[in-house]
């Protein structure tokens, strides 16, 4: 079943497929294989199997985490004149965080050798050694693929060894060789990826943002005036006053970072990533976001044990710097009610993120509290300009609490994702938000009160912008109901496909366009926006023959992101959509469908060696031997001769380039399908 599942994950690594110049197989890999005697023992042996892997390529550890990418995996074919010795051995390689799969995952570049040490039982063995693996790069992945070795123990003929390559699948490599050289080991050194990167910047800004927002909680905005007007009125000068306020709002900043720096070191990332896909750990965490969100809207408080504020403030007395620090520690604890909860979820969510992050997230969040208190001892007289406390601070308090109600949904979704439930499908989940944001725009109006809500005779400009924002959002996701894809907020709700009517109420996703109630050709099924695809090369090309229209095969995958960003963002579009329903036939070949072709329709790849099984394995097979290439999605356009009109695409982003290509294509088609025409004319003419 896990392997199901790794199978079925693979080709989410397409997410990186990128333009391609020409059309080409790709040969990242070589592999070569030795043997060397252990001086140590009599009898025992060591395999070595090296793989020299080309630049900017990357191949995969042993140990990959459940829902990563496929691990390279040895097997050695035991039999009655050796066992093995141990697991076989890596070197080390290097460990990233994967953005795709949000884990920690290891791999290989350059060049990596593997070590399996055997104890002959007889005098000689030969070892039928099997190496599946799958290569990536920064753009495209390979789909896995399988090396197979005949080493001989112990070596007689004193040749050299041979090599072979991925795209061989099952060429055997004969290895002579006693010795090899030892490969330094891989230096474990981070990637400079851009992606993680930007998901650090976005950390930093939503955690400046809830700062921002703890910042105008009860709990700390009464604090700015008392504090900055202590520090002024306290110090001999106003350049003391504000050499202090400015080293209290640092201590605010250190004290924070030092606790994602603490959340790091102890718990580690890997470790809360790894979480972030747990059941449990989902469910924990949502019944934490009920918690914080019934504490928001007045229930109770969350407070820390009185004592430490006693202890704290006895230590803020002392004066200097060190009392200070101790003043920004009191402000930490005792706004603790407040900010507790939304520190918190932003420590998850940055640690899920992995490295660094809950760092990043505290030094934004720290920062928007600090700031205003260095802001204010600098320009005392703006004091005045800020807005009383009231019933407003505890009005951001509620506010807050509804989007931590909201968000605690999310965490039970990933839940009912993982297990497959179907308990919270897209409708639910849309119908609970659609709820939880209606009653607090009808909060917001002043139509609900709560605990602690002040009498107030009329609601002020700020919150009425506010309420009318959350009534807009709660318009905007109604049409989800029925199938609209609410491109807002994707990613938060279960994907469209799971839910109760993953088509949409009447066929509509995706578009206004709903299909005749005329029956589907045979064997087409209608696809994305409700386009009639072919599933089998075959029955397309007939149908194109029919109708006299191009045929586009599109060569994909169930779980191809930029397949799906092609669908979504590129298809969509008017012109493109119009030309995919009206002037090719579509044919679209899954290359990961695992479903297992009938025995007699079984065969042996030509090109690769490789045995065919399942329909993806055909499909595969298809486009290497016919178009010489392996990566997807893959386009082309082809007539009723199976004649290419056009240079095959890749991932193009692009939707003017691409309705330019598709374009080309058929306007190739009308043109060599009406000088056809003519040219039979003239023959009937001729011959009448």
């Amino acid at each position: 079943m896990i392997q199901s599942l790794l199978y079925k994950l693979l080709f989410l690594f397409i997410l990186f497929t990128g333009f391609l110049t020409q059309a080409q197989i790709y040969d990242p890999v070589e592999w070569s294989a030795s043997v060397e005697k252990i001086e140590e023992s009599e009898d025992e042996y060591r395999l070595i199997i090296d793989a020299n892997i080309e630049k900017d390529w990357h191949l995969y550890a042993q140990n990959v985490p459940e829902g990563g990418p496929i691990p390279t995996s040895f097997s050695f074919g035991e039999n009655d004149n050796f066992e093995l010795v141990g697991d076989t051995e890596e070197e080390e390689g290097k460990t990233v965080n994967d953005p795709v799969f949000g884990m920690r995952i290891k791999f290989f570049e350059d060049q990596v050798t593997f070590r399996q040490n055997i104890k002959l039982l007889k005098e000689t063995a030969v070892v039928n050694a099997t190496v599946e693996f799958m290569v990536c790069d920064d753009e495209r992945c390979l789909p896995p693929a399988i090396e197979k070795f005949k080493i001989y123990v112990p070596e007689a003929s004193g040749e050299g060894l041979t090599t072979g390559s991925t795209t061989a699948g099952g060429t055997e490599i004969d290895a002579h060789a006693n010795s090899v050289s030892e490969v330094d080991k891989a230096e474990g050194v981070e990637l400079n990826n851009p992606e993680e990167k930007r998901s650090f910047w976005g950390i930093f800004i939503v955690a400046f943002l809830s700062g921002f927002a703890a910042l105008l909680t009860p709990c700390v905005f009464p604090m700015i005036p008392m504090t900055v007007s202590f520090f002024t009125k306290q110090s001999k000068s106003r350049g003391l006053g504000i050499r202090n306020a400015i080293f209290y709002g640092i201590s605010i900043v250190v004290i924070y970072v030092l606790l994602g720096t603490l959340v790091t070191l102890i718990f580690g990332a890997d470790s809360l990533n790894a979480l972030s896909t747990n059941v449990w750990f989902n469910l924990i965490f949502f019944i934490l976001l009920v918690i914080f969100a019934i504490s928001f809207m007045g229930a109770f408080e969350i407070v820390l044990p009185s004592s430490w504020g006693t202890k704290i403030d006895s230590k803020a007395d002392k004066g200097g710097l060190v009392g200070i620090f101790f003043m920004a520690l009191a402000l930490a604890i005792v706004s603790f009610s407040c900010t507790g909860p939304i520190v918190g979820t932003l420590l998850v969510e940055a640690a899920s993120k992995g490295g660094i992050a809950p760092i990043i997230g505290m030094l934004g969040f720290s920062l928007a509290i600090a700031l205003p208190f260095a802001f204010f001892a600098a320009f005392p007289g703006w004091l005045n300009s800020l807005p009383r406390s009231g019933g407003w601070l505890n009005t951001v308090k509620v506010t807050l609490g509804f989007l931590e109600l909201a968000l605690a949904f999310k965490f039970l979704s990933n839940a009912d994702l993982v297990l497959q439930l179907h308990i919270l499908e897209r409708e639910i989940f849309l119908a609970i938000w659609i709820a939880i944001f209606g009653m607090l725009a009808l909060y917001l109006f002043g139509k609900i009160r709560l605990p602690h809500d002040s009498k107030e005779d009329h609601i002020s400009v700020g919150r009425l912008i506010t309420g009318l924002i959350a009534l807009i959002f709660t318009i905007y996701l109604i049409p989800g109901l029925w199938g609209a894809p609410l491109k807002i907020i994707s990613g938060f709700p279960p994907p469209l496909q799971y839910s109760e009517s993953p088509d949409g109420i009447g066929r509509s996703k995706g578009g206004n366009y709903i299909p005749n109630s005329e029956s589907l050709p045979e064997g087409a099924e209608y696809g994305p926006h409700d386009l009639i695809s072919f599933h089998d090369y075959e029955d397309g090309l007939a149908h194109a023959k029919e109708k006299n229209l191009p045929v586009l095969i599109d060569f994909t995958g169930h779980a191809c992101v930029n397949c799906r960003k092609m669908e979504e963002r590129v298809w969509s579009e008017p012109q493109v959509l119009e030309t995919l329903r009206n002037e090719v036939v579509l044919v679209s070949l899954y290359v990961d469908d695992k479903r297992k072709l009938p025995e007699n329709e079984q065969y042996v790849s030509e090109v690769t060696g490789k045995e065919i099984e399942s329909i993806g394995n055909k499909w595969s097979d298809f486009q290497i031997s016919r178009y010489k290439a392996n990566a997807q999605p893959y386009y082309v356009l082809i007539d009723h001769n199976e004649e290419m009109l056009v240079s095959p695409s890749a991932y193009q982003p692009d939707a003017e380039e691409y309705l330019n290509w598709l374009k080309e294509g058929v306007d190739n088609f009308k043109a060599s399908n009406s000088a056809a025409q003519d040219l039979k004319g003239e023959s009937e003419s001729i011959f009448q």
